[in-house]
């Protein structure tokens, strides 16, 4: 079973991103993209990442806008799963310009 992180330690690593309003522990991120084609490009990236990592986000998408929310479902909490896909997420981030 995976260790479970406070959301304190989660984030003390990770500045972009936020708690949750959520009863869960978790933590999200919102980005905005020149527009609906950089989004699904960002999406499509995180996806194959997310897939093997066997570990993927809750997400909605709306035009240039993707919001991410990252809780290990089975651990009932965060863990370095959630790192490690945040981690990727703010690269990929960087690298299609979001903000």
């Amino acid at each position: 079973m995976a260790v479970v992180l406070s959301p304190a330690d989660v984030l003390a690593g990770l500045p972009r991103w936020s708690a949750a309003d959520d009863s869960r522990p978790a933590i999200v991120r919102e980005l905005s993209f020149a527009d609906f084609n950089a989004a699904f490009g960002f999406m499509t990236r995180v996806a194959l990442m997310a897939d093997k990592l066997d570990h993927h986000p809750e997400w909605s998408n709306v035009y240039n806008r993707v919001t991410l929310l990252l809780t290990t479902h089975d651990a009932g909490g965060l863990t370095d799963r959630d790192l490690t896909l945040a981690r990727f997420i703010d690269a990929a981030a960087d690298m299609t310009g979001a903000t």
